[in-house]
């Protein structure tokens, strides 16, 4: 099923994760699934991204700014039950975010689903950029985030019938 993915970057000091999660739960927002990094790995990975494609993503000088100031953030990533209302929230909050979809799947919380669902990608041609995910509140499922490279093949992949 592909779902919208909220993510923003967070000052990385004590409070503010917790911050975030009461904004949103005042509003009645549910955060279904997070997952935070440590922004300066973004940083790096658009340094390696550059370094691949000979692209320039930001001004050369940019990089060691870029490098320096991602230290003092954190990534977040979130799937909400109100996803409007969440990004309505965030702007009128002054969060940095973006948008994107991906594919959330529930599956059995037993060895080697991951593994085939992960196969279903890899025999279709479809890189996951990257995966996160955990087990649900009855332990018998999992639910697990897709970033893949190709939204509209994955989704095919995964529709509902």
């Amino acid at each position: 099923m592909v779902r919208t993915e909220i993510s923003l970057f967070l000052k990385n000091a004590p409070g503010e994760l917790g911050k975030l999660a009461k904004t949103l739960a005042q509003a009645g927002i549910n955060i279904d699934a997070l997952t935070i990094q440590d922004a300066s790995q973004y940083v790096q990975e658009l340094f390696r991204a550059r370094g691949k494609s000979l692209k320039r993503i930001a001004p050369a000088a940019s990089y060691g700014s870029m490098r320096k100031d991602s230290a003092e953030f954190a990534l977040i990533r979130l799937l909400v039950d109100q996803t409007d209302k969440a990004v309505d929230l965030l702007a009128r909050s002054d969060y940095v975010f973006d948008v994107m979809p991906v594919i959330a799947l529930v599956i059995d919380n037993k060895p080697g689903t991951l593994a085939k669902m992960a196969e279903t990608f890899g025999k279709e041609g479809i890189n996951i950029n990257y995966v996160y995910g955990s087990a649900l509140p009855d332990g018998e499922k999992s639910l697990f985030i897709f970033s893949p490279e190709d939204i509209e093949e994955a989704a095919k992949l995964f529709a509902e019938p």
